[in-house]
């Protein structure tokens, strides 16, 4: 069973946080999710990384962002990709505080990732060895026309934004559950490729609505004008890996090519008929992604051998 906890914040905000692994593991990996989610998209990867052949060389970490699922909300200012940087540097800082950590961001995640390496280039050096990102961008929203010409995709901004302003003044108050069950459909095109698990639609249905009103809508402004190419570019030497699906609305192939091509050695994996929630959609490669990330971190890390080492000689 997974450790629970909570992470307290500068500013008084405290973060859902549950880990698993043991707390000394030379590598930790900390996933984080997307807008309006929690931690349970990960659900699938925390899996497979439990029963994966690691032994006690990995510890998985996933945690609910200011304003979702079980952490507690804001103040609209800090509603932005910038204090979600800083948050991940407290949270690695508090969870993770020795050895080299693989971040996996997905959508606002790996957003969030970018945005840490951006304001704390030297704590992000000495602790991050490598990378995942899932149906992301860094360049905010350049290439989202949501699979529709670009008349009717600026008319759809226009009013998501409208609405985002209205919403981001509402609180802490949450989304009626009986208006989100209404809107699955949309949610179910917005989100999904061709194929999609009702179990996944309930999990994403149930993550909005634990989402407070300001975080839907207040973190819409600075995901749109985010743009980290230059940030990623300084990062060519970790290992990484960028997924995105082919019928991807919110994040279509050009962001993770763009992501690949300042990462020169990514590795690109275009996945056909999935949208934007490929850590449900195809689990199985993102899981392989990240499985690939973490060997090569692990060949790398002298105390992941002596964790092996010890493990063989006491079986």
């Amino acid at each position: 069973m997974p450790e629970r906890f909570e992470v307290g914040l500068p500013d008084g905000v405290r973060l859902n946080v549950a880990a698993t692994g043991p707390t000394d593991a030379p590598v930790t990996a900390v996933l984080l999710h997307g807008w309006t989610l929690d931690g349970r998209a990960w659900h699938r990867q925390v899996e497979a990384l439990s029963a994966a052949p690691f032994g006690e060389s990995v510890r998985v970490v996933t945690y609910d962002a200011r304003g979702h699922g079980r952490s507690s909300c804001m103040t609209l200012p800090t509603a932005t990709l910038a204090q979600l940087g800083d948050d991940l540097a407290t949270v690695l800082d508090t969870v993770a505080p020795h050895g080299p950590v693989v971040l996996v961001g997905h959508s606002m995640g790996g957003m969030t990732i970018m945005e840490y390496a951006h304001r704390h280039p030297e704590h992000f050096a000495a602790r991050t060895a490598g990378l995942v990102f899932v149906s992301t961008t860094a360049e905010g929203h350049t290439h989202t026309v949501y699979g529709l010409s670009p008349r009717i995709a600026r008319l759809i901004r226009l009013a998501e934004t409208t609405g985002a302003g209205v919403l981001a003044r509402c609180g802490s108050w949450r989304p009626p559950r009986a208006l989100l069950n209404a809107l699955r459909p949309s949610i179910r095109w917005m989100l999904f490729g061709d194929r999609c698990d009702p179990a996944d639609i309930r999990l994403v249905t149930s993550a909005v609505a634990r989402a407070s009103l300001r975080s839907i809508g207040g973190f819409r402004a600075s995901i749109g004008t985010q743009h980290r190419l230059d940030t990623l570019a300084a990062l060519a030497r970790l290992p990484a890996a960028a997924l995105v699906g082919d019928r991807d609305r919110l994040t279509p192939p050009p962001c993770a090519e763009s992501i690949a091509a300042a990462l020169p050695a990514t590795e690109l994996t275009i996945c056909p008929g999935a949208g934007h929630m490929l850590m449900m959609e195809r689990p199985d490669e993102v899981n392989a992604a990240l499985t690939g990330v973490l060997r090569r971190v692990l060949a790398a890390t002298p105390a992941a051998e002596r964790v092996a080492t010890c493990a063989v000689a006491g079986a």
